[in-house]
C-alpha cells in the first residue's frame, strides 16, 4: 500500500491499492440527489477521479475548483470528486462555488469507493487525497496517492493523463 500521512501522522489505508494497468474497480456512491452512482454511469467516457477528505477544506476546495475549470476544456472526460461529505453538504458547496463541470459524489454510506481504491483512512474514516484516470474501457491509466493528504496533487500530470486517455 501507498505510504500516506495526514498532518504528518501516518495513516492506515483500508482496501486495495490501485495501479496503472488495473481494470478499474467498480463502486457505489451517492449523487447530490441521493441516487446511487457506479462506474457504469460513465461508460464510454474517460474518468478523472479525485478522492478528497472534504470539499469544506482549503486544499480540497481549491482542487475541486481547479478541476472544475479544467473539465470545461476537456472533451469526453468526466471529472468525479468523491469524498465522505454528505450529499447535502456537497450540493450546497457546489452551488456556492459555481461548480458545474464536476460530479461531486458521496462515499459516506458504504465507503465502497474508499475500500475499492485503497483510499479509506482507517483512523478518521475520511478519504485520502488521490487521483485516478480511467480510460473509456475502464483501464486505469494514471494513479497518484498524494503522500501527505494536506498537500495538493500533481494537477498537470493528472490533466495530461486524462487528455491522453482514450
Amino acid at each position: 500500500m501507498a505510504n500516506v500521512t495526514f498532518s504528518q501522522e501516518p495513516v492506515t489505508l483500508v482496501g486495495n491499492e490501485v495501479k496503472v494497468g488495473d481494470k478499474a474497480p467498480n463502486f457505489t456512491v451517492l449523487s447530490n440527489e441521493l441516487k446511487e452512482v457506479t462506474l457504469d454511469n460513465y461508460e464510454g467516457k474517460v474518468k478523472l477521479i479525485t478522492a478528497v477528505p472534504s470539499v469544506d477544506t482549503g486544499v480540497c476546495a481549491a482542487e475541486t475548483r481547479r478541476f472544475n475549470e479544467e473539465a470545461a476544456k476537456m472533451e469526453n472526460v468526466q471529472v468525479l470528486t468523491i469524498s465522505m461529505d454528505l450529499p447535502f453538504a456537497q450540493a450546497r458547496w457546489c452551488a456556492a462555488e459555481g461548480i458545474e463541470n464536476v460530479d461531486t459524489l458521496s462515499d459516506h454510506k458504504d465507503a465502497s469507493f474508499g475500500e475499492s481504491y485503497g483510499v479509506l483512512m482507517k483512523e478518521n474514516r475520511l478519504l485520502a487525497r488521490a487521483i485516478f484516470v480511467v480510460d473509456s474501457n475502464n483501464q486505469v491509466t494514471y494513479v497518484e496517492y498524494v503522500p501527505e493528504v494536506t498537500d495538493h496533487p500533481n494537477y498537470e500530470a493528472a490533466i495530461e493523463a486524462a487528455k491522453n486517455a482514450k
